[in-house]
């Protein structure tokens, strides 16, 4: 989490991702980014996404407010400085500086404690720091518009999930053994599942569960393919698929009961298709081939 007693030692433009030149579109652009991809609602099993959340938002309050970000440009300006210099001297100068520093600071000091009448002038982290109190005591409106955009944002995008699925009518689950830890996920991807299944018919989405848990949720087009899925899948042979309907099957056309209407002719038909069409692909691919040898 961010120091803010030393925001001289962190970079507050590469946290964003941008130039210390970057415009106040530009830096808005930036979090808005990097915000939703950390967001703790995207990531909750991730404790440092919160944290990387907060330091984002404390990144954005400063380099949005002209005038914290300018005492904060002039703190890094300053470290540059300053370490610019102590890379041209040698020890001995190193010394000589410091004691030239100390006599320095005494007599501005004294200077300061004399004039009555004046602030005492303050060094670059001080102002910084002052600037930082001042958002905090007035309360920082842009990022509360950004965090209440990303919500928004965010509960769209969970209705609009919702919805999809609320919707559809041939939804089914799938379920294959993958035991805790398990990388390979029981031997199953999302790419593997849909060469199984988009046989049957067209897949309108195939969602993986992120826990890696052995499941997965699929929606068909037609109610006939989902139908065969589940009657015919089976998987790998070594860690077979289990698909059942999510909730009630729907009703068949032809059978009110709700069983299913797909007979094993049904999925012959199919399986002898495709092989007419894979046969039919091979002799186009041969034929292409012996035109190719004949002109030459």
């Amino acid at each position: 989490m961010l120091d803010l007693k030393n925001l001289g030692t962190v970079d507050l433009y590469g946290l964003l991702g941008i130039l210390i030149t970057a415009t106040d579109a530009d830096i808005r652009k930036a979090y808005r980014k990097k915000a939703l991809e950390c967001h703790p609602d995207k990531n909750p099993d991730n404790p440092k996404a919160a944290e990387l959340f907060h330091d984002l938002s404390k990144a954005l309050e400063i380099l949005s407010d002209e005038s914290a970000r300018a005492a904060y440009n002039r703190v890094i300006e300053a470290k540059k400085a300053a370490e610019l210099r102590n890379q041209q001297l040698d020890s001995k100068r190193q010394k000589l500086k410091a004691d030239l520093e100390e006599r320095e600071r005494q007599a501005n000091l004294n200077q300061a404690r004399r004039q009555t009448y004046s602030t005492v002038a303050k060094s670059p982290e001080d102002a910084l720091r002052d600037e930082i109190e001042r958002l905090r005591k007035e309360g920082f409106k842009l990022l509360q518009e950004e965090q209440e955009l990303m919500q928004k944002q965010l509960q769209e995008e969970r209705v609009k999930m919702n919805s999809k699925w609320d919707s559809a009518q041939h939804r089914i689950k799938i379920k294959w053994s993958a035991s805790k830890g398990d990388t390979s996920n029981g031997g199953y991807t999302k790419e593997l599942l849909e060469k199984f299944l988009h046989k049957y018919g067209d897949i309108v989405v195939l969602v993986m569960s992120p826990k890696k848990n052995g499941s997965a949720l699929v929606e068909f087009k037609t109610q006939d393919a989902a139908e065969m899925a589940v009657s015919y899948e089976k998987g790998r042979m070594e860690n077979p698929l289990t698909l059942e309907w999510v909730g009630d099957p729907p009703k068949s056309r032809n059978n009110p009961s709700g069983s299913s209407t797909i007979s094993d002719s049904d999925y012959e038909s199919l399986v002898l298709r495709q092989m007419r069409q894979a046969e039919e692909r091979k002799r186009l691919i041969e034929e292409m081939l012996k035109e190719d040898r004949d002109e030459s």
